[in-house]
């Protein structure tokens, strides 16, 4: 898989050194929207574009359980700029998908009905398990040969995803043995605990809560005891373990390609967890792994994080930088080998817009 970096080279390339099939994947989460281009390369894919911002489409849904005016409206802006991205290139196929605000918000239909109108793109909202499942296939190369199970966590904007997994001969595809999800992430865990997020009393308070929430999915699956017996693997994909492994990295500016794969040793996790809750917000406004638009949402990630540590020790965690979309696209290429689709087109020219390829999940 090719860094995002490059996709401004892939643009400047002429049509014949860029033959093939290209395919789009839009995620439009509670906090963020990420669109991702790619086309095929030998078992992965090589990216051609890539759109990633923070929209906050999750903003007051805990309390109010709809989305607001404003959400929507900074979500559709960032929609209509990734319907013109899809426009510039030959789509053979994409799908756009959104996740736990939509599943949350009783104005759903209504949000999903203007996105149409405004921007064309037809969105799934699709369920917690096919989450956990997408996130799997992105994440699957990165479990190759590591023992016989593994768990993988994604914190996102609105809920957690923990998915425990199978793992079987090199080759073979990773196995979904269970998975749960949780109605906790950092932006409804950042509005709950507002200013006492960034103390060590709030902090405490938001780990005990998530794992309150994780004990259930531990009595069923009994995986603590399983990674007493060894040959479990634990891979976290989401920001807050970037993030993480960016500050233990001691990088000046965050680069994925550093970080995508890297192996966070729990040495390395503490350490870096000490430099961001020290910092305070102003502090992680102005850190280079975080920033100001992502500021009040790092401590609360870490919460999750060290709520899943303490349920699940681990003397490491692999971190890995993908998720949804690379877990569509790759989904998508494996069944255009297969035959199992039809060729998608612009459903409305004027609209420069797409339609989703009906796909079987």
């Amino acid at each position: 898989m090719v860094d995002a970096s490059q996709s401004k080279l892939d643009r400047t390339k002429p049509d014949h050194e860029r033959r093939g099939p290209v395919f789009a994947a839009l995620d439009l989460g509670t906090n963020n929207c990420r669109l991702l281009i790619g086309a095929p390369d030998g078992s992965g894919f090589r990216v051609l574009d890539s759109f990633s911002r923070i929209v906050r489409l999750g903003e007051g849904l805990h309390s109010s359980g709809m989305l607001n005016t404003l959400a929507m409206d900074r979500a559709i802006i960032a929609l209509q700029a990734c319907s013109a991205r899809m426009a510039r290139r030959p789509i053979r196929a994409m799908r756009a998908i959104a996740t736990e605000a939509c599943r949350r918000a009783a104005n759903v239909g209504e949000f999903l009905a203007r996105v149409r109108a405004e921007t064309g793109i037809r969105f799934d909202v699709i369920s917690a398990r096919e989450e956990a499942e997408l996130a799997l296939e992105s994440c699957a190369p990165l479990l190759m040969g590591a023992g016989r199970r593994a768990l993988l966590f994604d914190i996102g904007g609105g809920s957690t995803e923990v998915a425990w997994v199978r793992l079987g001969a090199v080759g073979t595809r990773p196995e979904l043995i269970g998975y749960d999800s949780l109605p906790v992430g950092v932006v409804n865990l950042s509005e709950r605990y507002g200013p006492a997020a960034f103390t060590a009393d709030g902090f405490r308070a938001m780990v005990d809560d998530v794992a309150a929430r994780l004990a259930p999915f531990e009595r069923v699956h009994c995986i603590a005891h399983e990674s007493r017996i060894g040959g479990v693997r634990m891979l976290g994909t989401s920001g807050t373990v970037t993030t993480l492994a960016g500050v233990a990295m001691g990088l000046l500016r965050y680069r994925r390609p550093l970080v995508d794969g890297t192996v966070l040793s729990a040495m390395a996790a503490d350490h870096a967890l000490g430099v961001l809750r020290g910092l305070g917000r102003d502090g992680l406004m102005l850190h280079p792994c975080v920033g100001a638009a992502r500021a009040d949402f790092v401590l609360p990630g870490c919460a999750v994080f060290e709520a899943i540590r303490r349920t699940w020790p681990a003397s490491e965690v692999v971190v890995a930088d993908r998720g949804l979309r690379e877990g569509m696209l790759l989904r998508m290429m494996r069944q255009r080998q297969a035959g199992q689709f039809k060729t998608a087109a612009p459903r409305d020219s004027r609209a420069r817009s797409f339609s989703r390829t009906a796909l079987p999940t």
